[in-house]
């Protein structure tokens, strides 16, 4: 079973940064994509960034593009999920999923596994 749990959420002010976490455990982590979505009160969950099992590949939404970096280490079993800038509307609930194949995608039902979620929220 894969279990995948997400960590660094918190409180912060707008223009600070955060670095959200994401363990893997369960199967072989390294060839597989990855992703981070977010939900916000009151709205679907959203595409946030994604990466390829190698790290080669990434996207992002274009709301955090140029703020936010997606990163993996393979040997840590770990993604992460770099956050710059941050601005009241990222405030939200993140998710950390996988998929079950190498090539990243951006919609959510590409991803077989999900995390339980970190809350981040920034104050203006």
């Amino acid at each position: 079973q894969v279990q995948l749990v997400e960590s660094g959420g918190g409180l912060v002010q707008a223009g600070d940064s955060l670095r959200l976490s994401c363990a893997a455990s369960g199967r072989t982590f390294s060839g597989y994509a990855m992703g981070w979505f977010r939900q916000a009160p009151g709205k679907e969950r959203e595409f946030v960034a994604g990466i390829s099992w190698s790290g080669g590949t990434t996207y992002y939404a274009d709301s955090v593009k140029g703020r936010f970096t997606i990163s993996r280490d393979n040997a840590k079993n770990t993604v992460y999920l770099q956050m710059n800038s941050l601005k009241p509307e990222d405030t939200a609930v993140y998710y950390c999923a996988s998929r079950s194949v190498a090539r990243v995608v951006i919609w959510s039902s590409g991803y077989d596994y999900w995390g339980q979620g970190t809350q981040v929220t920034v104050s203006s």
